[in-house]
């Protein structure tokens, strides 16, 4: 018999992300919400809600369920908090932020892909997600200081933490994955002081480099 998208979200759930421990209520009844197959391509549609990453675009992916799980349950999003997300892809990590805060501008560098994603969200009705087309890791993005930001690709150096950690807010949080294959970092860090900021390592994984990630340091694979 077929599974349902209702009830493949659920075995996410309960297979995928709470062994994981993600145990926060906001975060599973968010993503418990979210429509994943929604912003999964064609092509992937039967893989919407399996414990892998997704390819997107040319050199990108939706980071796996699990991961964004844990993601959200470090940003700890509060309704009303200002949100930003790098590397947008088709929206589905926008759409979780916003059914956790409320206002996100989603930055996506792949022209191709934000448009899909615009198209997306505003055929669910998601009308508090902006997405922008643009390089975040270049330049501030308009908009912060940010009460949120969350990067959902890899970046293989710190080079762009100081112009991200500039767009904190006191007390914003940013949730990053740092380094390079085969074991990445994910980190929080949190605006504790005009000068200060507190890192605490989350756990161990593996993705894809954001594009401009990949420039802006140098690294080839």
């Amino acid at each position: 018999m077929e599974i349902t998208a209702e009830r493949a979200r659920f075995n996410m759930i309960q297979q995928q992300i709470r062994p994981w421990d993600v145990l926060d209520d906001r975060v599973l009844e968010a993503m418990a919400e979210i429509r994943r197959e929604a912003f999964v391509p064609d092509a992937y549609q039967g893989l919407a809600y399996a414990d892998i990453e997704i390819p997107i675009g040319d050199v990108a992916c939706m980071l796996a369920p699990k991961v964004v799980g844990r993601m959200l349950q470090a940003l700890d999003v509060q309704p009303g908090e200002r949100v930003l997300e790098i590397g947008a892809g088709t929206g589905y990590v926008s759409a979780c932020l916003a059914r956790l805060g409320r206002r996100v501008i989603g930055v996506e560098i792949d022209a191709g892909l934000a448009d899909e994603a615009s198209t997306r969200l505003t055929g669910l009705g998601l009308e508090s997600i902006e997405i922008r087309t643009g390089d975040a890791l270049s330049e501030p993005v308009e908009g912060g200081p940010f009460d949120v930001i969350a990067v959902t690709g890899s970046m293989p150096t710190e080079a762009a933490l100081p112009l991200l950690q500039g767009q904190l807010a006191p007390g914003g949080r940013l949730f990053c994955i740092l380094g390079v294959e085969p074991v990445m970092q994910a980190v929080l860090i949190t605006r504790v002081g005009e000068r200060d900021f507190r890192r605490e390592a989350l756990f161990e994984t593996s993705t894809l480099a954001l594009k401009n990630a990949l420039e802006a340091s140098g690294f080839e694979f």
